[in-house]
């Protein structure tokens, strides 16, 4: 799923979340860390901005800082921490804690546990 900028949902959290964490950076890093979540992980757009905007995006967004201060371009940071996160999986306590099923890639459970508490929440 290849993703245009005009579609692109904006932040709900613009003090917070990964949109927050990445302060001046975060208008360009925003539309890149979308898509590319979405592309890792086969979720909808929408799915993926509850993610970016939760306390997960804020440490997703500390893993592009890094990738950042070590020398990486922002599109190329972004994509570092999205490696990242898909080749750790879900392990025993994050599945016993939040309910996402052992093994998962880390940040397809992540996106699609905020997607649940975000449809939760709007019942």
């Amino acid at each position: 799923m290849s993703q245009t900028n005009d579609t692109i949902p904006a932040t709900r959290n613009e003090g917070w979340g990964f949109f927050g964490t990445m302060n001046e950076r975060a208008e360009a890093a925003w539309p890149l860390a979308m898509t590319a979540v979405a592309n890792a992980t086969g979720e909808s757009l929408d799915i993926v901005r509850v993610f970016l905007d939760s306390r997960f995006g804020r440490h997703f967004a500390d893993d592009v800082l890094n990738a950042v201060d070590e020398g990486n371009a922002l599109a190329d940071a972004i994509n570092v921490a999205t490696r990242k996160w898909m080749g750790w999986t879900i392990g025993r306590q994050a599945s016993k804690d939040y309910g996402i099923p052992r093994g998962l890639p880390y940040l397809t459970g992540y996106v699609i546990h905020c997607g649940i508490l975000d449809e939760a929440c709007a019942a």
